[in-house]
């Protein structure tokens, strides 16, 4: 399997027929934030786990010149997520999320033959806000083994990816 299947197949919202759209996203995103300044973590939850998903669907199959709009989401949706989690005192849980999404940008980056180069070039421009977020959940958290890794995997990717 490449990282478009994975993608696709991890993102797949249930029930979900038409391709998805960064307009069904930005719902998904609006209904998140909104039950969070509610106080309503468990709807926030819910509806940023369903704008991951569809951002992990517009990621791997992203719709002609919106490659870095479908990258933004990804990363939005799974620091909104993180965020959420970590407000309802799942720290783990959020560095997961951190991680992930970071990681994600890193095998896009070192998936030369398999992504197109918008999305490896969105891919490296958003890499730097997961990179900080990561950082910073070090600096407010303490050392992680996680987050370790994963700014690990990010220097070698940036080391050794083909980036155009």
């Amino acid at each position: 399997m490449n990282l478009r299947t994975d993608l696709q197949s991890a993102g797949e919202p249930a029930g979900h027929h038409s391709p998805p759209s960064l307009q069904q996203w930005q719902r998904e995103m609006r209904r998140g934030q909104g039950a969070a300044l509610q106080g309503q973590l468990l709807l926030a939850l819910a509806s940023y786990q369903q704008a991951v998903a569809l951002a992990r669907s517009l990621v791997a199959d992203p719709p002609d010149g919106q490659a870095d709009d479908c990258v933004a989401a990804l990363v939005v949706a799974h620091l909104n997520l993180a965020d959420v989690l970590a407000d309802a005192g799942s720290v783990e849980l959020a560095a997961v999320q951190r991680c992930h999404v970071h990681e994600v940008l890193m095998q896009l980056l070192q998936s030369g033959e398999t992504t197109h180069d918008e999305l490896q070039r969105a891919a490296l421009r958003h890499s730097r806000e997961t990179h900080a977020c990561l950082m910073l959940h070090l600096s407010e958290h303490g050392s992680d083994p996680a987050i370790l890794r994963a700014l690990r995997k990010g220097c070698m990717a940036l080391a050794v990816g083909p980036v155009h």
